[in-house]
């Protein structure tokens, strides 16, 4: 792992203009309880301000969990940090091989079978098709659709998809993993096995920035947390704090005991071997 991996953005925005708003008088208001706010541009456009002044410094090693509405900003944090949206206002500057574990569906064809898109989903995660060629029966076993494999992606239901795309993402060594936990759509059975398998990806990575509605996964696979309300950073720092913030005592207390659980079981691995 290169020591060069970082994350660091400075007042980075991201606004989406709505160039069909009809009021010339709309004023700046919230979006309700979540989602960002709404103002005008230089040029008179109405826009959302999806992200708003976030500053981020990350180095190799960080561990950080996203907390916050549904529409608050993290999915969008994330597609700015993995390239997919440019900053409209500020800078921002990852260094490192990305793996965006989100939107599994990219690089994918309805028409090629399973295995052709494991070899596809790889390249477009900077695998070379060699290397993926060598992963191939490990990650599907992992996906257990057996002869589904052999037939074309459009047969499939969107469970057996994220199987797919869950294999390929898991599969690889990523300086930058940025992870949403919201991929669901497959059974809990093979989502607990799943979960194992990302906290050996985590393990692997330089850094992670992970958004999560569970806080017993981000206690267990996070060193701090940040809160993002509306679009902007509202607290970071150790998670049993924010989620206190964010969330109550109770919530907070249960993180205690995971981040404590956690550190009895690294101990106990530290002993045995």
């Amino acid at each position: 792992m290169t020591s060069n991996v970082s994350i660091d953005t400075r007042g980075a925005c991201v606004d989406f203009p709505i160039f069909d708003a009809k009021s010339r008088s709309l004023k700046k208001a919230f979006l309700g309880k979540a989602g960002g706010s709404i103002g005008r541009n230089d040029s008179d456009v109405v826009v959302v301000e999806a992200l708003k002044d976030i500053t981020l410094s990350l180095r190799e090693g960080d561990r950080v969990g996203l907390v916050g509405h549904n529409g608050a900003g993290k999915s969008t944090l994330l597609r700015l940090l993995s390239g997919i949206y440019e900053p409209t206002r500020g800078s921002a500057r990852v260094r490192g091989r990305v793996a965006p574990v989100f939107d599994l569906g990219v690089g994918m064809d309805p028409e090629i079978s399973g295995y052709e898109n494991i070899i596809i989903r790889g390249l477009f995660l900077g695998q070379t098709r060699k290397q993926m060629l060598a992963k191939m029966d490990e990650i599907a076993d992992f996906t257990e659709l057996g002869e589904y494999l052999n037939m074309p992606l459009r047969t499939y239901s969107t469970g057996m998809r994220v199987r797919v795309a869950m294999g390929v993402v898991t599969s690889i060594d990523p300086e930058v993993l940025l992870l949403d936990e919201g991929i669901g759509a497959v059974d809990a059975e093979f989502m607990k096995k799943a979960r194992i398998r990302l906290q050996k990806l985590v393990e692997r990575s330089g850094i992670l920035v992970f958004a999560s509605h569970s806080n017993e996964f981000l206690a267990q696979l996070c060193d701090s947390a940040m809160w993002i309300d509306h679009g902007q950073v509202r607290m970071h720092g150790e998670i049993e704090d924010v989620v206190r913030a964010y969330e109550g005592d109770d919530a907070a207390d249960h993180v205690r005991q995971v981040i404590a659980d956690v550190k009895r079981e690294q101990d106990d691995e530290e002993k045995a071997s």
